[in-house]
Parts: C-alpha cells; sequence; structure tokens
C-alpha cells in the first residue's frame, strides 16, 4: 500500500540508488549545484545508479566491493572466430576478459598519500590508481565464459590500504590528469558527510521519527538539519573568536619581548588548528 503525499518520482522507486536518483533530480529542479557526489559501495555497486550520474553530466566517486569487474583501460572488442559451423556471430566481444578491481590493482604502484590535518596530525594511507573501464555494458555470453558484461565507461579505479589493514575500492569519473593525491582528498571528503550524518543522529535524534506520514518524515528531518547547521554556526563562532584572541595574545607578546635578531621566513612554524570544540549543551538544552 502506498503512503499517502509520497511523491510521483518515489513511487515509482524500489532500490535505495533509484530513490537516490530520483532526490538528485528534485534538487537538480531546486537549482542546487553539485561538485561530486560521493557514495558507499551500497550505491556504488549499482552500475544504473553510477550511469545516472553520467546521464545527468554529474562528477562521481563510488565506494565498490573489491569483487566488482573492470577491464583493462585499452580493451577491444572484436569479432570472435570460432571453428565450430553454426551462424556467424552478431556481436562483438572484448578481447580480454574482466577482472575484479583487487586483482586489477595487484600489480599497481601503491603510494603514501595524506590528503588533510586531522586532530592527531597529518591523515594519510597507501593509494594506488588506474584508469580502467567498467563492465557494466550489456550482458554478452563470451566463449565458453558464459555471460558477462561488456565495456562501459572509463573511470579511475582506486584502491587504499589503511594503517589498520583494511582495504577498500573505488570508482570516480573523475578527470584523467587528476593527480593521486587529488582522487584521495575526493574520495575522502565524504568523511564530512559521514560525522554530520552521525551527529544528527546520536545528538539531534535524526532516527527518532516514529510517524507514518511522508511529510512528517521531511518535516522532521528538516527540523534536524536546521538544529545541526545552528549549533555548527556556534561551534565554528566560537573557534573563531579562540583563534582571533590566540593572535592578539601572540602579537602583545612579541611586542613587549622584541627578538634580538631577525628569523629567516622558513624557520618559522605554521599554527596548528585548533580542534572544533564539543556540541554546547545549553544550546541543545534550549
Amino acid at each position: 500500500m502506498e503512503r499517502a503525499g509520497v511523491p510521483a518520482e518515489y513511487r515509482t522507486a524500489r532500490t535505495k540508488p533509484e530513490i537516490a536518483l530520483a532526490e538528485i533530480d528534485r534538487m537538480i529542479s531546486a537549482d542546487v549545484r553539485f561538485r561530486c557526489v560521493l557514495a558507499d559501495a551500497g550505491y556504488g555497486l549499482s552500475a544504473p545508479f553510477r550511469q545516472g550520474l553520467t546521464a545527468r553530466k554529474l562528477t562521481w566517486a563510488v565506494g565498490i566491493p573489491r569483487h566488482l569487474k573492470v577491464y583493462p583501460v585499452g580493451v577491444q572488442l572484436i569479432w570472435p572466430v570460432t571453428k565450430v559451423r553454426g551462424r556467424p556471430r552478431k556481436r562483438h566481444v572484448p578481447d580480454i576478459l574482466s577482472i575484479a578491481a583487487e586483482d586489477m590493482l595487484a600489480s599497481a604502484k601503491w603510494k603514501t598519500v595524506s590528503w588533510r590535518s586531522g586532530t592527531k596530525g597529518r591523515l594519510k594511507a597507501r593509494f594506488a590508481a588506474v584508469r580502467v573501464r567498467t563492465a557494466d555494458g550489456p550482458p554478452q555470453r563470451i566463449w565458453d565464459k558464459g555471460q558477462q558484461h561488456l565495456p562501459g565507461d572509463e573511470a579511475w579505479l582506486i584502491g587504499e590500504h589503511r594503517a589498520s589493514g583494511e582495504k577498500k575500492y573505488y570508482l570516480a569519473n573523475l578527470p584523467a590528469e587528476m593527480d593521486l593525491r587529488g582522487l584521495a582528498a575526493t574520495i575522502k571528503a565524504r568523511w564530512v558527510c559521514e560525522q554530520a550524518h552521525q551527529q544528527l543522529k546520536e545528538e539531534l535524534g535524526l532516527d527518532h521519527f516514529e510517524g507514518r506520514s511522508w511529510h512528517g518524515l521531511h518535516r522532521h528531518a528538516l527540523m534536524t538539519m536546521i538544529a545541526y547547521a545552528f549549533l555548527q554556526h556556534r561551534r565554528l563562532t566560537k573557534v573563531g573568536r579562540e583563534k582571533k584572541n590566540q593572535r592578539s595574545a601572540a602579537s602583545t607578546h612579541v611586542a613587549s619581548h622584541p627578538p634580538r635578531h631577525r628569523r629567516s621566513h622558513h624557520s618559522i612554524k605554521p599554527s596548528t588548528v585548533s580542534v572544533l570544540p564539543n556540541l554546547d549543551r545549553h544550546a541543545k538544552a534550549a
């Protein structure tokens, strides 16, 4: 039974990727601009989701499972040669079989990359990236290997080996000339969304809605997001004041104790960015 008031585009959507594309269409119609769409492997596994983003001319970088099949970027479509009599083939086949993403990166050159500063220093991990063609074209029987998907669009295949031993894999249609650090920084930008979603649930009760109305769910989510934006504004304002006070105190100290000799520009260490404080409990209670 369909819920009353559900928009038409959501009634036809059945999977999470389809619902996500419907939501993206609503935001595009509201003139929302996207720099890069980021998603975890639950969405990145879906070829229609990736193809839908490309069809909307959006840049994307999504997680994928290690067994997702890809082709080398130089794969060619050929006419199969067979010695068995029968009707000739009507479709091309790739000259090489697709392989798992994990195997494609097995012989790649891995490099330690740092993408930004964290509360405990620079964040870094080992990354490798190669250009591939996704195996999400139409299915086709290839020799005696059964059906396989034909090569699709060209994309980046990126692997990450974390210090904990965990391995992650990603696909992205980012520009071919982008360097490894740029790829890593773009992928890791999803951390901001994950932190916001975690705080919305743990601090503001995003997951506490118990109604059955579609409009009620949207209004509940909107109110929690407004509260989150207000508290984030309070946090950033407080951090800005503290940094300003630190600079003022440092200037006063330097003026009262002039140095005996001038130091070179390169010998001055940059100040460390202060950590954002916790949410204001008094603001939450209000």
